[in-house]
C-alpha cells in the first residue's frame, strides 16, 4: 500500500510539471518578439522605417588613399664607369635639364678624338678621289669605296658622341630629389639606379574602391582626402580603370588634387571621403 501511494504521488508531480512549464516559457518570452528564444539573440523584424533611419545615420563612404607624384622616375646608368661628381643632394629642387651626376669619361673622350681623326682622314681621301675622277685619274669604284669608308668613320664619331652624352645625367623634368643611390668616386655598371626624382607640383590620389559601392563614380566626382592629422584636401576623380580586379572586386581610381596642397607629399596615406549616397557627386 505504501508503494502504491508513493507511485501515485510521483505521477501527480510529473503531471503538474507538464502543465506548468509551457506557461512559464510563454511568460519568459521577450515582449514584442513572439517565438524568440530566451537563450539566443533576439531576431529583429525587417522594418523599412528602421532600415531608412539606419541608412541616413551611416556616414559618407570612406576609402584608403595613397598620395603619389604626378611625375616620378628612377634614373639609371646608361654606361659603366666611375662617378666623377654628384651635383645634387637629397630633397634639392631641380629644373628640367639640370645636370645631376657626372661620370669620368676620359676614356670615352679619347675614343671620340680618335674616331674624329679617322673620319677626317677618310673624308680627305674621298675628296681627293673626287678630284682625281674629274681629271680622269680615278674610277667610279674608287670614289664609291672612299665615300663608304668616310661614311663608316662618321658613324663611329656619332657613336662615340652618343656615349659622351651618357657621361652626364640630366633631369628629365622639374622636381625634387627623393633618393640618391650613388656617391662620388663610386663605380657603377650599366643599368645601376642612380637617383630618384619626383614632381610634387602635380599630386595624385590613388585608391581602390569596392565596385559595388561606387557604380555611379565618374571622372569629375568630388571628394576629400583626410590625413591622419585631420587636414583635408580637395580632389576630383580623374581616371577610372577599365576593369575591376577579379579577386578583390575593387576598382582602381585616380584623382587629382585641387587648390592649395602645402604640406602634402608623395607617399602620405589618408582617407578619401566621398559624399553620402544620394547626393550629387559633381559640384
Amino acid at each position: 500500500m505504501a508503494i502504491d501511494h508513493i507511485w501515485r504521488l510521483l505521477s501527480a508531480v510529473a503531471l503538474a510539471c507538464v502543465l506548468v512549464m509551457p506557461a512559464m516559457a510563454q511568460q519568459a518570452e521577450p515582449r514584442g518578439y513572439p517565438g524568440a528564444r530566451v537563450t539566443g539573440a533576439p531576431v529583429l523584424r525587417s522594418d523599412p522605417a528602421v532600415r531608412k533611419a539606419t541608412a541616413d545615420a551611416v556616414p559618407a563612404d570612406e576609402v584608403a588613399v595613397l598620395v603619389i607624384a604626378g611625375e616620378e622616375t628612377t634614373l639609371s646608368a646608361q654606361m659603366a664607369g666611375k662617378i666623377l661628381n654628384v651635383r645634387v643632394g637629397l630633397g634639392d629642387t631641380i629644373a628640367a635639364g639640370a645636370p645631376l651626376i657626372e661620370f669620368d669619361c676620359s676614356e670615352q673622350q679619347a675614343q671620340l678624338r680618335a674616331a674624329d681623326a679617322e673620319y677626317r682622314g677618310a673624308r680627305e681621301t674621298h675628296l681627293t678621289k673626287l678630284k682625281l675622277q674629274a681629271l680622269g685619274a680615278a674610277g667610279e669604284l674608287e670614289v664609291t669605296v672612299a665615300a663608304s669608308v668616310a661614311d663608316k668613320s662618321k658613324s663611329q664619331v656619332d657613336l662615340r658622341q652618343s656615349q659622351i652624352d651618357y657621361c652626364q645625367v640630366r633631369a628629365p623634368f622639374s622636381g625634387q630629389v627623393a633618393r640618391l643611390k650613388v656617391k662620388a668616386s663610386e663605380s657603377v655598371s650599366l643599368g645601376n639606379p642612380l637617383v630618384e626624382l619626383v614632381n610634387t607640383s602635380s599630386l595624385k590620389a590613388q585608391m581602390f574602391v569596392p565596385a559595388s559601392h561606387f557604380r555611379n563614380l565618374a571622372p569629375g566626382s568630388l571628394f576629400q582626402v583626410r590625413l591622419e592629422d585631420g587636414r583635408r584636401f580637395r580632389a576630383r576623380v580623374s581616371r577610372l580603370n577599365s576593369r575591376v580586379e577579379g579577386v578583390s572586386q575593387q576598382l582602381e581610381v585616380e584623382g587629382r588634387f585641387e587648390g592649395v596642397t602645402n604640406g602634402l607629399l608623395p607617399g602620405m596615406v589618408g582617407t578619401a571621403e566621398f559624399p553620402a549616397r544620394g547626393r550629387a557627386q559633381k559640384q
